[in-house]
Order: C-alpha cells, then sequence, then structure tokens
C-alpha cells in the first residue's frame, strides 16, 4: 500500500495531466483593467514570516519590483487590500476567516495572488478548505532534501523559461481545480509540482526569501517571472523610493518596523469556523486529541488550590564543551515565552478539516468536490448495508420469521427484510422509524442520486445538488441499526482525561462513569495516569501528586472499578512533554510555569533553535530524551505504576519531540545531552546545522528520532521483564512517514516492525466520515507495519452521534483491531445509550474476546460471526457463489475448526495449521466471490478485509502468546 505521501504525490501527478488537455489557452491571458500596466506589488507582513523579513525585504529591494508593505493584522475586508494590483504572501501560514474572505473578494475584483510556503496550514480547517478553492492548490508536505526544480514551458506557460531551474528546499504542490496547471515540477521518479497557477494566482512550493532554502538569484528569478504574467516586466533602475506615499493599508517598506509584530489578542465573542457548522472560541485551539484536555479537561477545571512556584530559568550557557558563538539568525533568547491566543505554530493541537466542505447557498462544487461526493456516498451505502447484516444475523431467529412471511417483509419485532427478488444490494434489517423512508427506499433514492449527481452540477444547481445529497447521506444515517447487537469482537477503547476524573472527586463518583462505559460495551479503558508532569495517584518518584486529586488515589479505585466489570485499564501517560501553560491556572500556578518535573531538575530542559524552551505558539515544554537522567526517571516511574497497580497496558503520548518545521527555520531538541552527544558523535555542534547541509541534517534527524526509538525499545523490554502480559500502546500521529519525522521525530513504523509495540492508535480526528476514511484507512491496509494491532482514535467534540456510529462502522469494514474513543469529557449519554443496545453485554451472552488480550479467540469469533453472515445470505438467495454449496460449507467448517483448535490450545502446530487453513481460503476467496462482487463490490471487499484482519491477529498472537510463553523472568 503506498504512503499517504506517495499517494498525495500521484494524485497531483494525475491532475497535472488531466489539467494540461482541459486548461483553455485563454485563461492564462493577461488580465484587463483591474491591473495596471505597470502593476504595483503589495507585500504581506505576518507574525510567520517577521523573522524572515529581512530576507524578504533584502531580494524585494534588489528585484527593481516597485513594491509596498500590508500588515496582515490590518487586513479585514477587501477595502483594506485596496492600492496594489498584486498582493504577494511569503511564507504566510495563519490568515483568519475575516482575512481570507477580505482576500477573495478582492481577488474577485480583479486582484491577483503570489503565494510561497506552506500557505494558511495554520489556519482553521474551514480557512483552509477556503484558501484550496481560491489559490487552486496547496501545500501538501514538505520534501526530505534539497531537490532540483524543472520549469515547464507551454504554450499557455509561456512566462517560464529555462534559467528558472534550480535547486531548492520545497514541499509538494496540489493543484485543486481545473483552472489549476502546474508550471515547474520537482525531479525525481514522481515529478510531483513544485509551482502551480490559475488565471489569479501564481504558487511557489517553498518558502521565498529564505537563504537556508532557495538563493537569492533564483528567488527573484521566480518573483519576476511571475510578476511578468500580470503585465509587470521590471526595468534597470527602478527604485523602492520611487513608490511615493503609501496607498490605503499598503505603506513603504520603511513604516512597519523591523521587529517582530505584537500578536494580536483574539476577540472574546465566538466565531463561525467556516466548514464546520459549529462555533469554537476564535484564536482558541482545536482539541487534538489524546494530547489535549478539551471543555472538561484543562480549560475549565476550577482551581482547588496549589501553592505557586516560580519558573524554572533556562540554563544560562551552553555545556562548556559545545561550541560558542551561535549565529545570529539561531541567537539564543532566555525567556519562556508565555501562550499566545492568536498564534498557533502546533498543527499537532487541530482537527484535521472535513473531507466533504459544504459551503451555504449555490456556490461552485468543483470537480474533486462532485468526486468525492459521489464516492463518499457510494461508501455510505456500503457501509449501512454492512450494519444491517451484521445486525440481522446476530437477530437470526427474527429475520427467519421475515423470510417466512414472505413478501410482507415484516417480522414479529419490526425488523425489516428484503425478499430476494427486490434488490440486488443486500439489506437486512433495520429500525422502522415511521418519519423516514423505508430501508429500501432510501437505499434506492441514494443509489437514484449517484447517477444524478452529475447532472445538477453540470447544469450548476449546486444548492439542488448539496441538499439532496445531505438529505440522502441523513436517511442513510437514520438506517443504522441501534436497537440491537451489531458488533464484531474488537478493540472498543475510550481516553478517560484527567478533566473527568477529578470531577468524578471519588470511587464513587468514577464507579458511576465505569458503569456507565461496561454497560455501553466499552472494554478497554486509557486511564490518564501522569498529566503535565503530574501522576493521579501518590508517586514516590515523581515531584508531586496533581494537586486537585490529593487525599485519594484514582489509579487504585480506576483498576479496581475496571477488572469488577470485566474492562481492561491501561495506564495513559505523558511521555517527554513534561508541562502545560493552559493547565497552570487550574493549579494556581503562574502562566509561564514550566511543572513540577522541571522545576526540580532545570537541567533536563529541552530547547528549541532560538533558546525556548516552550516553542513560540506552543504551551507544552518537552524534556531531552537524550539525557541519561531523564530516561531514567521515566522508566522508574512506568515501572513504579506498573508494579505498583495491577494495571493491564501501559500507553505512551506524547512520545516525540514537539512539532517544528525546518523549513521555516522552527526547530527543536537542542537539549544539553543532546549537543553534548552529537558533538561527541560527529564533531559539530547541532545548533550550527541548516536544514541546507544535507549530509548533517539527516544525521541530525536520525540522532533525535533514534533517541525516540531506542526510549520506547527499553520501556517495551521493562514491561516485559516485570509483567509480559503488559500491553503497550502509543498514541501516535498519522502524517505520513517522512513528514513526520521531520516534525516530530516520530517514526512508530519502526516500533511496530521491531515488535516492540503491541497496539498503535493513530490519532485520526475529523469531523466527517471521509477525512475520516482519507487518514485511517492507509494505515489499517499497510502491510508493513509488522504484528502490531492498529485501533484508530474517533474524536467525539462536534461529532453527532450517528457520524459516530458511521465512522465506527468504517473502521469495522477495514482490517483494523477496533477503535478507541477521545474521550470521556465527550462521550453524551445519547452515545451511551446507542452503544449500550448495538454492543454492550446482553444477559446470557458470552464475554467477547479482547483481540490484543486473546487474539486467536477474537479471530476465531470473527469468521464465526462472517460464517453467519454467509449463511444467512445463502438461506435468503442473497448470496451467489462460484462453488457448491456443500464444498463452500465444507471449506469453512475446515478453516473455522483450525481456528477454534488454535484458540483453545495456542501452541506452534495449531498456529500453523490454522495460518496454512487461513492462507488458502484467503487465496480462493475472490474467486468464489467473483459473481457476488459484480453486485456488490463494496460488500465482498469488506469481507477480504475481515478476513485479513483474522491473518493480523494470528501473527500478532504468534507473538505475544507463542513467542512469549518461555519469556525468562516474566512475571504474569
Amino acid at each position: 500500500m503506498r504512503s499517504d505521501k506517495n499517494k498525495a504525490i500521484a494524485k497531483a501527478k494525475q491532475i497535472k495531466v488531466c489539467f494540461s488537455f482541459l486548461l483553455p489557452i485563454a485563461v492564462l491571458l493577461i488580465p484587463g483593467s483591474a491591473i495596471a500596466q505597470q502593476a504595483r506589488l503589495g507585500v504581506v507582513r505576518s507574525q510567520e514570516n517577521s523573522t524572515q523579513w529581512g530576507g524578504i525585504t533584502n531580494r524585494l529591494n534588489a528585484s527593481g519590483v516597485p513594491y509596498c508593505v500590508v500588515d496582515l493584522q490590518n487586513i479585514r475586508s477587501e477595502t483594506d487590500l485596496a492600492g496594489p494590483a498584486v498582493l504577494f504572501l511569503p511564507n504566510v501560514e495563519t490568515l483568519t476567516q475575516e482575512q481570507a474572505i477580505a482576500l477573495e473578494a478582492w481577488m474577485s475584483k480583479g486582484g491577483r495572488v503570489i503565494v510561497s510556503g506552506p500557505v494558511g496550514n495554520l489556519s482553521a480547517p474551514g480557512v483552509r478548505q477556503l484558501l484550496r478553492s481560491m489559490l487552486g492548490a496547496y501545500w501538501a508536505f514538505p520534501l526530505s532534501e534539497p531537490t532540483m526544480v524543472q520549469p515547464l514551458r507551454t504554450r499557455t506557460q509561456e512566462w517560464v523559461t529555462r534559467d528558472l531551474a534550480g535547486t531548492i528546499y520545497g514541499g509538494v504542490v496540489v493543484p485543486t481545480g481545473l483552472n489549476s496547471q502546474t508550471a515547474a515540477t520537482w525531479s525525481g521518479p514522481d515529478t510531483p509540482p513544485a509551482v502551480v497557477t490559475t488565471n489569479r494566482t501564481t504558487f511557489f512550493g517553498w518558502r521565498w526569501g529564505v537563504d537556508t532554502v532557495a538563493s537569492p538569484t533564483l528567488d527573484l528569478s521566480w518573483l519576476k517571472a511571475a510578476m511578468s504574467r500580470y503585465g509587470n516586466r521590471p526595468g534597470g533602475g527602478t527604485t523602492v523610493a520611487s513608490q511615493g506615499a503609501s496607498s490605503g493599508n499598503c505603506v513603504p517598506p520603511g513604516a512597519i518596523a523591523r521587529a517582530a509584530a505584537t500578536p494580536r489578542q483574539s476577540p472574546q465573542t465566538p466565531t463561525r469556523i467556516l466548514g464546520t457548522g459549529s462555533f469554537i472560541e476564535a484564536g482558541g485551539q482545536g482539541s487534538r486529541g489524546a494530547e489535549v484536555q478539551g471543555s472538561r479537561g484543562a480549560g475549565e477545571q476550577v482551581s482547588r488550590g496549589a501553592g505557586g512556584q516560580g519558573r524554572v530559568a533556562s540554563p544560562q550557557s551552553p555545556v562548556s564543551n559545545v561550541q560558542q558563538g551561535t549565529p545570529t539568525r539561531e541567537r539564543v533568547t532566555r525567556q519562556t515565552p508565555a501562550p499566545t491566543a492568536g498564534r498557533r505554530n502546533d498543527p499537532t493541537q487541530e482537527v484535521a478539516a472535513a473531507g466533504i466542505p459544504f459551503r451555504p447557498g449555490g456556490q461552485r462544487i468543483s470537480p474533486p468536490e462532485a468526486i468525492a461526493m459521489r464516492q463518499e456516498l457510494e461508501n455510505l451505502i456500503g457501509r449501512v448495508e454492512s450494519a444491517l447484516l451484521a445486525a440481522n444475523t446476530a437477530n437470526r431467529g427474527a429475520a427467519r420469521v421475515a423470510e417466512a412471511q414472505g413478501s410482507t417483509g415484516k417480522s414479529d419485532d419490526n425488523s425489516f427484510f428484503i425478499p430476494p427478488t427486490t434488490s440486488v444490494a443486500t439489506v437486512a434489517s433495520t429500525v422502522s422509524l415511521s418519519t423516514q423512508p423505508s430501508p429500501p427506499a432510501a437505499i434506492q433514492s441514494a443509489r437514484e442520486l449517484l447517477q444524478n449527481l452529475p447532472r445538477l452540477i453540470a447544469n450548476r444547481d449546486y444548492a439542488n445538488a448539496r441538499q439532496q445529497w445531505l438529505q440522502a447521506r441523513q436517511n442513510l444515517w437514520n438506517l443504522y441499526p441501534i436497537d440491537r447487537p451489531n458488533a464484531q469482537a474488537e478493540i472498543r477503547a475510550i481516553w478517560l482525561d484527567r478533566g473527568s476524573i477529578i470531577e468524578a472527586g471519588s470511587e464513587q463518583g468514577l464507579a458511576r462513569i465505569f458503569d456507565q462505559l461496561a454497560a455501553a460495551g466499552i472494554n478497554t479503558v486509557f486511564f490518564e495516569t501522569v498529566n503535565a508532569g503530574y501522576p493521579i495517584y501518590p508517586s514516590q518518584v515523581a515531584p508531586e501528586q496533581n494537586p486537585l486529586v490529593k487525599g485519594w488515589d484514582p489509579l487504585a479505585s480506576a483498576v479496581k472499578l475496571a477488572h469488577a466489570r470485566g474492562m481492561e485499564l491501561h495506564a495513559w501517560v505523558w511521555t517527554f512533554a513534561t508541562g502545560n501553560q493552559i493547565h497552570n491556572t487550574i493549579v494556581g500556578q503562574p502562566a509561564n510555569y514550566l511543572g513540577p518535573v522541571l522545576t526540580a531538575n532545570p537541567s533536563w530542559a529541552n530547547y528549541d533553535n532560538r533558546g525556548n524552551i516552550i516553542p513560540i505558539g506552543q504551551t507544552k515544554p518537552f524534556l531531552d530524551p537524550a539525557n541519561p537522567e531523564v530516561r531514567q526517571y521515566l522508566m522508574r516511574l512506568f515501572e513504579e505504576i506498573v508494579t505498583r497497580y495491577n494495571v493491564d497496558g501501559l500507553q505512551l503520548d506524547y512520545i516525540r519531540y514537539p512539532f517544528q518545521d525546518p523549513g521555516a527555520g522552527r526547530i527543536y531538541g537542542y537539549g544539553r545531552a543532546a549537543r553534548q552527544q552529537f558533538q561527541q558523535q560527529y564533531g559539530v555542534d547541532p545548533i550550527r546545522i541548516s536544514p541546507r547541509d544535507r549530509t548533517r541534517w539527516q544525521q541530525w534527524t536520525e540522532f533525535r528520532t533514534t533517541q525516540i526509538n531506542s526510549f520506547v525499545a527499553e520501556v517495551s523490554q521493562m514491561l516485559r521483564q516485570r509483567r509480559s502480559n503488559l500491553i503497550l500502546s502509543v498514541a501516535v500521529f498519522g502524517y505520513p512517514e517522512q513528514e513526520r519525522i521531520q516534525k516530530l521525530q516520530q517514526n512508530w513504523e519502526v516500533w511496530a516492525r521491531q515488535g516492540d509495540v503491541d497496539l498503535i492508535v493513530p490519532m485520526t480526528y475529523a469531523p466527517d466520515t471521509n477525512r475520516f476514511q482519507q487518514l485511517a484507512q492507509p494505515w489499517l491496509t499497510n502491510t508493513n507495519l509488522g504484528s502490531s494491532l492498529i485501533s484508530p482514535g474517533i474524536y467525539l467534540l462536534r461529532l453527532p452521534e450517528l457520524g459516530t456510529l458511521d465512522q465506527i462502522q468504517l473502521v469495522r469494514d477495514l482490517p483494523s483491531g477496533g477503535y478507541s474513543l477521545f474521550a470521556l469529557e465527550h462521550f453524551g449519554n445519547n452515545l451511551q445509550a446507542i452503544l449500550s443496545r448495538t454492543q454492550g453485554i446482553r444477559p446470557g451472552n458470552t464475554k467477547e474476546p479482547i483481540p490484543f488480550r486473546e487474539p486467536f479467540a477474537a479471530a476465531a469469533a470473527r469468521f464465526g460471526s462472517l460464517s453467519q453472515e454467509w449463511n444467512f445470505l445463502l438461506d435468503t438467495n442473497q448470496l451467489r457463489l462460484e462453488i457448491a454449496r456443500s464444498n463452500w460449507t465444507s471449506k469453512t467448517e475446515e478453516l473455522a475448526t483450525a481456528l477454534n483448535k488454535l484458540a483453545q490450545e495456542p501452541n506452534a502446530s495449531n498456529f500453523a495449521a490454522a495460518r496454512q487453513s487461513l492462507t488458502t481460503f484467503r487465496t480462493q476467496f475472490p474467486m468464489w466471490m467473483s459473481l457476488h462482487t459484480t453486485q456488490n463490490w463494496y460488500q465482498v471487499q469488506t469481507w477480504e478485509n475481515r478476513l485479513l484482519s483474522m491473518e493480523r491477529l494470528l501473527y500478532y498472537g504468534e507473538r505475544i502468546l507463542i513467542n512469549r510463553q518461555n519469556t525468562p523472568n516474566a512475571q504474569q
């Protein structure tokens, strides 16, 4: 399976080729009267590019292009952009909704735009979607090394010349519209786009004006060439001084101070975020799942006291054997910045944008949007049918009554049955809702819309197309069976956050929470045990217990309560993040307090390349993973947890460095120990290394990544020695591998392949199922992750109950171990009631095995569920096979016998027999299902995915049950 990065490159390449045929030559004609013959250039200054402003203005002053400067914080409407005909946004990563709308209105009246770098990538999700539409492209991901840019001169791109070729440290730019055309590519086998244009925009795929990214000569050549598209061919001798007076907000360069601008304060009133359909506080962080406390967590807890302690000062000077004389661009400052609401340099704190953004009214539906809408509707039909079939199979007795009643389609308990002659679609049973179309009518209506949607869009009936699509989605959602069991043997996990623990207040309060979770069928709880450096229990290792829970031991209570209800309790711990400025106010500490660990041990601190412990725009200090004392402390802390408490597992969160952006000069990891060790190993202080130094930069990146990899391996080894049955899980990011290594130094694929971790929980948080699938599916279908199980994270905040069921069903239709819900603070009563009916344990039912605990039994149970579905469909003539029924029965019984025997007697011999039987069955399965595939391809693909998940359970079980059976010194 390709990585996300390869898929993005392939998509960009496909769009590039497609657009070269579709784009009319006329669209690149010079715009009309709105652009003067001698275009006036306005250059936007922002928080992000203020540190690069010297390089930007030096190039502009040498270019001969008359320009003025626009301060981004002064843009609130299109009138604020009056004056320039061309606007240049160099490396502007954050725009507000207000600014994006103003820019769009200005462009609609003739304004033209040049942008560079990851423009808008730190903006709110809805704003990013709007910018993609406006600019005709978006920055997808950075390249891992400097690469040759190759200009593409065509009849429609005559402004592109050969002298624009050169080596640049950039990123891939993906076209997003039919009016987008690639003007340059990066060299390499996939030739992804480096420069993309529309008739209104030019998008450079690198940070313009940064010496470590591109040479001044190459930057200037591209800017002059782009300006020539808009009728401005600068001649010699034109100077900045010739610009004259200011025009509105576009002022002469000297009018704006060289010093970094003061961050704007966010307004206090809620702001509607484009594309989300919900309100959040303007400037606030989007909650990021396992690494963020939401509404009941860090943000709104009432402080119960705790005396304030002073902030730890940064180390005063580098260690003795680290070279002095840090270059000016990496000048060390000694202040830890307080959090600023208007500045966000940490995309790890955001939820992904919706996969299908819906703008109000009759706004245009782009071709990519149209394709996504049709694909999502088709997939949703398949997911609903999968859930209906599972529910009907679980309610086999009622289904047979319905079958006996023939064409009436009704059973005594109101389940729904589709006679074989009704449709080729497999629909089984559901709750009958009087206000909604019956199941076949709703699904048939959705299928008709699939056929009609292209016509509606071709006729520009966008409002009607959107309205019908949304209604079809709601009708399909309403078909999800919410009154009867329809789940398989799976991981059903939830994060129980610190805020909810504090709110519970006592063991009795926690008991009520665990009662609700057990009733909802949750079988695994990730219990927040260490947060921001504070353990939730009275520790003999950590400096201080969380002051809001002093007087009782929530961890001891949680272990007892979980086990009494047949649930697993895993200790969820922050690893290298060891404080939280947002958390400080609720524990009575000043905003810049670094937490109890760094207060007691200031030499353990990690730093960015400017000397900050907390990177600008972020809120959490990090420990130095290269520091032996740090590693020893964490190991002792984790060992204390797993030996003092009968927890079932340990989950590592923040098992990474903080977010960085090397191309923008935001780099982290310069702790004293790290600098010492790297210099001893390679003979150079890493703070002197530039990303342009390919060899040294790769060494520095690998050094930091290795610190994380080796620590995970050490934790894994310690757990196996102390208690070999403990489950080690990790909460990780799903960024493409190379991007993740550059930005976070988190290479969890290595942990999986080495067998260091049992369970990977990607934080695939998304507001709709389309985007959730984009984030989760590449990892669930990846065949190069060893034997580790994967349980994607689902973010509950602002996700409707039926939307949650839809994401859960997607996970069940893919080869997964299960799902994980973030978090208890967003776990509402309605969702709890639905899950209680659909996956809760009912009296008399056998408890289902949890895949990471009983993988062989889970595989056997999953195959048993599949066999029941096949038998039901065969009995009702809804499944056509390319094999005789008797032979089919023999094949399924043979595999079931092998799996059951392995579950009962897990040994090497039974494992080999079950693996061979499953492999043979999977190999022949597509041929047996060839007829049914023509009728319901989604259903067959789902079955193949579920068979693949069984194979993964076998290999996982081989590692943890068979290979670990004789682990030396293991304590059970």
